[in-house]
């Protein structure tokens, strides 16, 4: 694998104008794993259906304050869309989790949810159903297809930000304005 292929680890996709597939349009997605097999990545822009009170009640986890319950789960992507997925900050070990580089971890365990409701969980967390999946050489023919651009994760984006703001916002992180942008992608 190249420098730049496993570079995308850690960084944040951003859809650019022209990208009209329907799971990925306007979407900003977190790469957590990259390499010679593939890429696998969240999305971290839209809403699912469910909040997060409403993801606990149907896992039967009890707690959570009301400012944790109400908020979105994100969808995360269109491959295994009913699994969760839990992007969070933090040292501790949880079952089954991956270390993100740069601080960050990734884990599909129940324990986690449990420690959010029960108020001993990571301080930053965003939950998903679903992930987004490439195979190999698919990411990279993406983004010379001018399908993407990355930029470098940032917390306050991942955790904090309002949905609907992310996608123009990531872009701003690398000083791109899409509303200065054509709405096209095209080959020289």
């Amino acid at each position: 694998m190249s420098d730049s292929a496993s570079a995308l680890s850690q960084q944040l996709l951003i859809a650019l104008p022209g990208l009209v597939d329907p799971n990925f349009s306007r979407s900003v997605v977190m790469v957590c794993q990259h390499d010679g097999d593939g890429a696998m990545g969240i999305v971290v822009n839209r809403a699912s259906e469910f909040t997060v009170g409403q993801l606990f009640d149907q896992l039967n986890i009890e707690g959570g304050d009301a400012a944790l319950r109400a908020l979105p789960v994100v969808a995360g992507g269109p491959v295994h869309a009913e699994r969760g997925f839990v992007l969070h900050d933090g040292d501790r070990e949880w079952d089954s989790s991956i270390r993100l580089p740069g601080g960050l971890s990734l884990t599909t365990s129940r324990d986690v949810l449990q420690a959010l409701a029960d108020g001993d969980g990571p301080e930053q967390a965003l939950i998903a159903l679903g992930c987004a999946g490439w195979g190999a050489g698919q990411l990279e023919l993406e983004m010379a297809e001018n399908s993407w651009m990355t930029a470098p994760a940032d917390a306050d984006l991942l955790f904090r930000m309002p949905l609907e703001q992310r996608w123009q916002a990531a872009a701003g992180l690398v000083g791109v304005n899409f509303e200065r942008m054509t709405h096209y992608s095209g080959r020289a």
